[in-house]
């Protein structure tokens, strides 16, 4: 016997029934006490012993978790409710909170069996009562019982579909949940993967070397002092070399975002290399108060930059280019403006990625992922305006800027 667990709706059910249950009992012994049934002393008995019984089975630890103990104080309570309707007709209409009773406690078959057995009862202590067998005294105890079981069965039947999806969805979120975790793994063996190979294929080859060159140093001394000091001469070297190494391996686990450097003299440095690289001079300015960024709204606007200026350079010719950074309040924009060649936006191919991945497509999903826009403005003959500007959700501490100026 597993009854569905108690939700607030069944609780809610729960207390209707004992409230009715209750008032039933106490209008039973009202009428009879006003007289208007014989036998007054033995229907209040009657409905007291009902109640009692009633009363003892939510005190009792078993009832509705053992089925011996549940069918023992439902087998209680109908011999009670037997002699409540012997004693009055009053009784019968016990028998509808009954049907719920025995249809929730009980396995299927045996609620079912209990409450056409209930139902007989009624219709034979009504018949009792009015001194002849009537229809109503069949048709009214069979409508009751057919309500609640209708109402049971459906319930029991939407219980069971809930269980059934909340089970559903407790498996897909625990599917999800090791599938990343399973990509997580993937992804961390992978970068461990590639760390021990580029270890191997660098660090640990210059330290092997550098264990070789002291080795011949240690067996040079003390015979041949200047073979020693040669061998020690390309040790150090091959350590120097093994530190830039290390270096660079620092540099790349580390976060990418400016070395460390404000944004703003991030792209300052970054205009200086490109106007020496490509030719065109680049001019940067900066207005407003600088406000601190998160690392991922760092590196984009500075990628948003080097991809700008790399198809200014590569494709527009331009004479100049201006590179600005402006603070304005929550909202940061970067502007990268030149008077070169233009191009028509809309006869770019759609998903255009550029070359090395630097193209319009990939700014836009930058700043896409980073709740930012991106706007392009260009013609043929005047030049390109491409504009970044990202919303700062959360002020920060002012950012220095490096001493940077307009």
């Amino acid at each position: 016997m597993n009854p569905p667990a108690p939700t607030p709706a069944l609780r809610v059910v729960a207390r209707c029934l004992h409230l009715l249950i209750a008032g039933l009992l106490a209008l039973a012994a009202a009428r009879a006490l006003a007289g208007e049934e014989p036998g007054a002393a033995r229907v209040t008995a009657a409905a007291a012993l009902t109640a009692a019984v009633y009363a003892a089975g939510p005190l009792l630890p078993r009832v509705g978790r053992r089925r011996l103990a549940t069918a023992l104080w439902l087998a209680a309570l109908g011999a009670a409710w037997l002699l409540l309707v012997a004693a009055t007709r009053d009784g019968v209409w016990l028998a509808f909170p009954l049907y719920f009773l025995q249809l929730h406690l009980l396995p299927r078959r045996a609620g079912l069996a209990a409450v056409a057995a209930t139902a007989l009862a009624a219709a034979a202590g009504f018949c009792l009562h009015e001194g002849a067998p009537a229809p109503a005294a069949l048709i009214g105890p069979a409508i009751g019982a057919a309500v609640a079981v209708a109402t049971v069965l459906g319930y029991q039947a939407l219980y069971r579909e809930s269980e059934q999806r909340r089970r559903l969805i407790d498996e897909l979120t625990a599917a999800r949940a090791e599938l990343a975790a399973a990509d997580h793994a993937a992804g961390v063996l992978a970068e461990r993967e590639r760390l021990a190979r580029e270890i191997h294929d660098t660090l640990a080859q210059g330290l092997s070397s550098i264990q070789l060159l002291l080795r011949a140093a240690e067996r040079a001394l003390p015979g041949d002092v200047p073979a020693a000091g040669a061998h020690v001469r390309q040790a150090r070297e091959a350590a120097q070399d093994n530190l830039a190494e290390a270096r660079r391996f620092v540099r790349a686990l580390a976060p990418p975002v400016l070395d460390g450097v404000p944004l703003a003299v991030a792209l300052e440095r970054l205009c200086t290399t490109a106007s020496a690289r490509s030719g065109p001079p680049v001019h940067f300015t900066l207005s407003g108060d600088a406000v601190a960024l998160s690392a991922p709204q760092e590196l984009a606007l500075v990628r948003i930059a080097q991809s700008a200026l790399a198809n200014a350079a590569r494709h527009g010719r331009p004479g100049r280019i201006e590179v600005s950074l402006s603070y304005m309040g929550t909202e940061v924009a970067l502007d990268v403006v030149d008077d070169g060649a233009g191009f028509d936006p809309s006869a770019l191919p759609a998903g255009d990625g550029g070359e090395g991945g630097f193209g319009l497509a990939a700014m836009r999903a930058r700043m896409a992922a980073l709740g930012g826009t991106l706007s392009v403005e260009s013609a043929p003959g005047q030049g390109t305006a491409v504009a970044a500007q990202l919303t700062v959700t959360d002020r920060l501490a002012p950012a220095a800027t490096g001493g940077v100026r307009p």
